[in-house]
């Protein structure tokens, strides 16, 4: 009986043939999205090129790290996660590019979360339905929201599981580490947490809390205790205890890696439970803003900070004279939100004595923007660079601006670098 011919493992048969292919690969790589980066747009060609090539089946994070970012053959991939970051901006990009209504009829590039291997469909007829996998990445938070305007909660224990299975990953990979030639010099990542990584004592993760009613009268006093709630009954204390907005949780997640692939201990605590006494025994890492108490007391120190007033949340420059335009109104309904602002900072703060970074938002997609910064190689990249060449011996604080599509943050944008 003569053998079935081989399906190919790369293209479906249905799909477009590689001279479309590679036309849609040049536009690609073309557009803003992917010609103002690097990274991005070497990464698309190369997986796409191999698949038409018959390659897919090697297009494994290390083999992309050692052909497209030169990583030598022994490199370690957990502590340079830099194929992975990669990919997940591109799977972004691709959602953002083939979500304007421009590209529609264009044949569709997708690179399938969890792999690096490309698929290629043609693109849906007209009139029928938008294809959910094309914007499933920009609209991942948006689906889990519980009403417009109102943040997303998770509960402490999903937190906890998050972090059990990144350590336990990160110490299976860390076993397998092979030890190159000749260390590599720090990276700007490296530089930046250095202040916490170094210290001996544990850092302390301290979130925002939407559902909390934080007593934002003591933001001025800062070692002021933080009013508590009346006693409460105990279905209700655990109903509501912990809830946490998804994209604070996902700044957590993404930001304490940085601190696991260097064995450096931690803890996380939300905003109402934290102790001006915890806060003065390590290093400190604050994530969210208006939901965060410690947040608006260490920043109302810096030139950049958080206001609100009239309903309007703002990001406000002390050191300007000027109004700036950093602003979103509360009312605003939240599937109207375009634009976000967030600052993310490093510095040494005088009142606990401890080294403190801020990942801090408007709103959340401000918050999970300014937490890119912290774990992205090419995003810190872009700060530094309007920084000093001594950066890494100062204090340090950034403006961020992001756009916002059905609820998923994009890149972010530098707008203003401070450092002292």
């Amino acid at each position: 009986m003569p053998l079935a011919p081989k399906p190919m493992q790369e293209v479906e048969s249905s799909a477009p043939d590689p001279v479309q292919v590679r036309e849609q690969l040049d536009r690609l790589v073309n557009h803003p999205l992917f010609a103002n980066s690097k990274r991005y747009p070497a990464l698309l060609a190369y997986t796409v090129e191999q698949t038409l090539l018959g390659n897919g089946a090697e297009l494994k994070e290390r083999s992309i790290g050692i052909e497209v970012f030169g990583r030598l053959p022994s490199y370690d991939a957990n502590a340079d996660p830099v194929v992975r970051i990669t990919a997940g901006e591109v799977r972004k990009r691709l959602s953002q590019y083939y979500y304007d209504a421009a590209h529609a009829g264009e044949l569709i590039i997708e690179l399938p979360t969890g792999s690096y291997l490309p698929q290629f469909r043609s693109p849906e007829p007209p009139g029928s339905a938008e294809p959910v996998a094309l914007i499933a990445a920009a609209t991942a938070d948006a689906g889990q929201r519980e009403q417009a305007g109102q943040a997303p909660k998770l509960r402490w224990l999903w937190i906890a599981s998050l972090l059990l299975i990144s350590g336990a990953v990160g110490l299976g990979i860390g076993l397998q580490i092979h030890h190159a030639p000749k260390p590599a010099p720090p990276s700007n990542i490296d530089l930046f947490w250095e202040p916490v990584t170094a210290s001996p004592n544990p850092a302390t993760f301290c979130l925002g809390e939407p559902a909390k009613n934080l007593d934002t009268d003591s933001i001025n006093d800062f070692d002021a205790p933080v009013s508590k709630p009346a006693p409460e009954k105990l279905y209700v204390r655990l109903h509501y205890s912990g809830n946490l907005a998804l994209a604070d949780v996902i700044t957590l997640t993404r930001t304490a890696a940085q601190l696991e692939t260097r064995h450096k201990t931690f803890r996380v605590v939300p905003a109402s439970e934290a102790t001006f006494s915890q806060l003065r025994e390590g290093p400190i890492v604050l994530i969210g803003a208006f939901d965060n108490i410690w947040t608006l007391r260490v920043t109302q120190k810096l030139r950049f900070g958080f206001e609100s007033k009239d309903g309007v949340a703002s990001l406000v420059d002390r050191k300007s004279t000027q109004n700036t335009s950093w602003a979103t109104a509360w009312d605003l309904p939240y599937e109207k939100l375009s634009r976000d602002y967030a600052i993310v900072a490093r510095i040494h703060d005088n009142t606990t004595g401890q080294p403190v970074i801020i990942a801090a938002g408007i709103s959340e997609e401000g918050t999970e923007a300014a937490g890119e910064i912290l774990y992205n190689p090419e995003y810190l990249d872009s700060l530094i660079a309007k920084a000093p060449p001594d950066w890494e011996n100062k204090n340090i604080e950034a403006v961020i601006e992001t756009q916002v599509i059905q609820g998923h943050s994009g890149p972010p944008n530098v707008v203003a670098v401070d450092t002292w």
